[in-house]
């Protein structure tokens, strides 16, 4: 059985390397990914301070389509480059938004959301799973320990995923 743990660190970096290690533990043996996309999702939410949304949205061959996720209702749907989530998927590249609303094109699904965080997830093969989005309702929330430990916690929900 998993137990989420509350954690206690002294820095991000630190922080993040103990999500990373808590969500290879709370992964580890199975490979369905609505499974670990929801148990990641609760985990993040969970753990990270200021956030108010946390999820996946998921390629479906045209657009992403929202996925297991913590928090408020979100949008359905989103097209390849439109908004932040549509941005990442797009360019294949974390989109780091300190203020939403400077953002052109930013889709306000939960206007609470002031700053966000967009990981593509991009399969071995090379072929786009979705993307890992993650909001905050305070502005700068994000900044590139957010990034690096984002990333890391990526590729750890990516290795436990059947291709």
């Amino acid at each position: 059985m998993f137990e989420l743990k509350p954690i206690v660190y002294a820095s991000k970096r630190e922080h993040y390397r103990e999500l990373a290690q808590q969500a290879r533990g709370l992964l580890a043996g199975e490979r369905d990914l609505i499974a670990n996309a929801a148990n990641f999702s609760a985990l993040i939410y969970h753990s990270l301070p200021d956030i108010n949304w946390a999820g996946f949205y998921l390629y479906d061959g045209s657009e992403l389509v929202v996925g297991p996720f913590q928090g408020k209702p979100a949008c359905i749907r989103i097209a390849l480059g439109r908004g932040v989530c549509g941005t990442a998927a797009q360019t294949r590249e974390t989109q780091l938004v300190a203020d939403v609303n400077a953002f052109d094109g930013h889709i306000a699904c939960d206007a609470a959301s002031q700053s966000e965080i967009v990981v593509p997830l991009i399969r071995p093969d090379g072929r786009l799973l979705g993307v890992w989005d993650v909001d905050s309702p305070h502005t700068q929330r994000f900044d590139e320990d957010d990034r690096a430990g984002m990333q890391a916690l990526c590729a750890v929900f990516m290795e436990n995923l059947d291709a």
